[in-house]
This record gives C-alpha cells, sequence and structure tokens, in this order.
C-alpha cells in the first residue's frame, strides 16, 4: 500500500496520481489534504511519512507545491528516505542507488503525464543492493 500525503499545492497533481494508481491497480491511503484550501504541508507529508516509517505502508508519495518542504517533513521520521524528483531519471536512481521508500513531487515542475511515469518508475524500480549503495543506505539510517 502507498501511503500520499499533499498539501493545497500539490492537491491536482495528487488527484492525478490517484487516477494513474487505480489505472494500474495499486492500493492507496489517502492521508490529505482533501481541498485546495490552504493548510500547511507539514502535517499531510508527516501523516504520510509516519505510515510509511511504521510499516502500515510499503512507499509513499508526497506533493507540495515545490516538494521541497513535504520532502523535509517527510524525511523527519526514523527509516524514512524521501527523494525529490523532478524526472525519470532521479526517479530510477533515488530507488536503485538510494533505496528511497518516499517520492516527493512538486507540482509546479511536474505535469500529470511526466508524475504518471516518475510515479511507475519509482514503484517498479528495484533497489540495486550493491554493496556500496547498501553501506551508504545503512550510513544514512544510523542514528547520529
Amino acid at each position: 500500500m502507498i501511503a500520499l500525503g499533499c498539501d493545497h499545492g500539490g492537491y491536482a497533481l495528487m488527484q492525478e496520481v490517484k487516477k494513474h494508481l487505480d489505472e494500474i491497480g495499486e492500493s492507496y491511503k489517502d492521508f490529505g489534504t482533501y481541498s485546495t484550501d490552504s493548510c500547511d504541508y507539514p502535517l499531510f507529508g508527516k501523516a504520510a511519512a509516519k505510515a510509511v516509517a511504521d510499516g502500515e505502508c510499503e512507499k509513499g508519495i508526497v506533493i507540495c507545491t515545490s516538494g521541497i518542504g513535504i520532502s523535509i517533513a517527510a524525511n523527519r521520521y526514523k527509516g524514512v528516505r524521501c527523494a525529490l524528483c523532478h524526472n525519470e531519471k532521479t526517479a530510477q536512481l533515488c530507488r536503485e542507488h538510494n533505496n528511497a521508500n518516499m517520492l516527493a513531487m512538486g507540482a509546479i515542475f511536474v505535469e500529470p503525464e511526466l508524475a504518471a511515469k516518475i510515479t511507475d518508475i519509482f514503484l517498479n524500480t528495484p533497489f540495486s543492493e550493491g554493496e556500496r549503495h547498501q553501506r551508504r543506505v545503512n550510513e544514512i539510517d544510523q542514528d547520529i
């Protein structure tokens, strides 16, 4: 199951992502927001990230206007590796090299068709599990 979260700036793009997830038969849990009314992205990014961190959801997708703020909020949770992606290559590399378990997108940078492609790549690209990549993911996940 995929955890979803967005703010008002990401709402329209999230509706497109949800349509795409429905089309490909991917289940999700929507943590809001549920309208274009002004709201605070940390609430929704953190709710989706908590679901991933707790194991309720396998992966997550979060969207705000730029993707920056909501990705920062999501990354506050231990075990969450949220990658901000604006193209297909970053989506591929965040999975292969970083084993990212959450995807962030910026609605002002990513059109719906591209968002669907990024989502597919994120969901379908496996972690390379190469020794150097695993070592680095372990270092990311270590407590400071």
